[in-house]
């Protein structure tokens, strides 16, 4: 019987539309788990099915997860004229705001159709919800993203914004744990330091997530939390990984980084993936497409086994089959909503 080909613990980007010679024979060589697409990996429907066949073919797995980064608001990959615009987190809150049932309904409805618009392409793999709790004087990279600035409120919408995923078929990434509201940068171009006390944390930013452990993936902050770990952000920090993710959140599902590029994290692309993997990430992830870059990440990374491939497979199984879905009645009931909401939904 043929032994199956290991697979590394690393989700990479592409630089286009479809593959060149060089992806594919990577690809190939470096067997990575997933695949994240970005609008520079998006053109048209067919397109984008045909680029998806193509990635699973080449890594050689019909179950190789796919990821997106589709929120709403100004976070959507996907959008018009093929892709329907969706409202951002904040009018969810506003709308629970008014009536609970209501923000809550809107959430599970606004991921239910950004579920069947990535099922119908072949992702699997959703980047939401977010947790994050954004405070004043915070820098706006989570801004409108977020929920609210009430932990439970925060939380109850990212459980119906989950629901809405996995009753279509895709799987949901937790972020960005343990925590982005507080900062006062933007971590795709430099480290953010948050210096609140850690009780604090504990009541405020940890709090949104704890509700949400049970999720099968998360995303980490790259942030630094003084009080916890002054050096390392926490995508780098075996303290805060182990003591407050793992620890107070509880969360015990696969872990990966942010993106492993981003400007927050020093040193070489190399030295930042060996921090990551050293701090207790089980999977790190790299976006910008560099093949450069993703030849440095794939050389440090090491084969999927033990506790992370166990999560890894744990997280790919809880997958169920999508649930009946009426499309038109749901974005139309959607689109009144947010004209209660006093928006238009895009």
């Amino acid at each position: 019987m043929q032994a199956k080909a290991s697979i590394k613990a690393f989700i990479t980007g592409i630089s286009g539309t479809a593959l060149n010679a060089d992806e594919r024979a990577f690809i190939a060589r470096e067997r990575p788990w997933g695949f994240i697409l970005f609008k520079r990996n998006i053109d048209t429907p067919g397109q984008v099915g045909s680029l998806i066949d193509d990635l699973k073919a080449c890594a050689g797995r019909a179950d190789t997860p796919v990821l997106i980064d589709q929120e709403g608001g100004r976070v959507q990959r996907l959008g018009p004229p093929h892709w329907p615009a969706y409202p951002p987190g904040a009018l969810f809150g506003k709308l629970y705001d008014g009536a609970v049932a209501e923000g809550l309904k809107a959430a599970r409805l606004s991921a239910r159709l950004i579920a069947e618009d990535l099922r119908e392409l072949g992702i699997t793999v959703d980047c939401l919800p977010l947790a994050d709790v954004p405070v004043a004087g915070a820098d706006a990279v989570i801004g409108n993203r977020a929920y609210g600035t009430e932990p439970a409120k925060v939380a109850a919408i990212a459980r119906a914004v989950t629901e809405g995923l996995e009753q279509g078929g895709i799987l949901p990434v937790l972020k960005h744990i343990p925590g982005h509201g507080r900062a006062t940068a933007d971590s795709h171009l430099r480290l953010p330091t948050v210096d609140t006390p850690a009780g604090d944390l504990e009541t405020t930013d940890f709090a949104a997530f704890r509700p949400l452990a049970d999720l099968p993936m998360a995303m980490t902050a790259h942030v630094v939390f003084s009080a916890l770990d002054p050096v390392h952000p926490a995508t780098t920090s075996a303290t805060i990984i182990e003591r407050v993710i793992r620890g107070v959140i509880g969360f015990q599902g696969l872990l990966m980084s942010d993106d492993v590029s981003m400007n927050a994290l020093s040193g070489s692309i190399a030295e930042r993936t060996r921090a990551i993997f050293s701090a207790g990430c089980d999977m790190v992830l790299h976006c910008n497409g560099n093949l450069d870059e993703m030849r440095e990440v794939a050389a440090e990374t090491p084969e999927l086994s033990g506790i992370a491939l166990a999560r890894a497979e744990r997280a790919l199984a809880s997958r169920g089959a999508p649930q009946p879905f009426d499309r038109a009645a749901a974005r139309a009931e959607l689109d009144a909503m947010m004209m209660r909401a006093g928006t238009s939904g895009a």
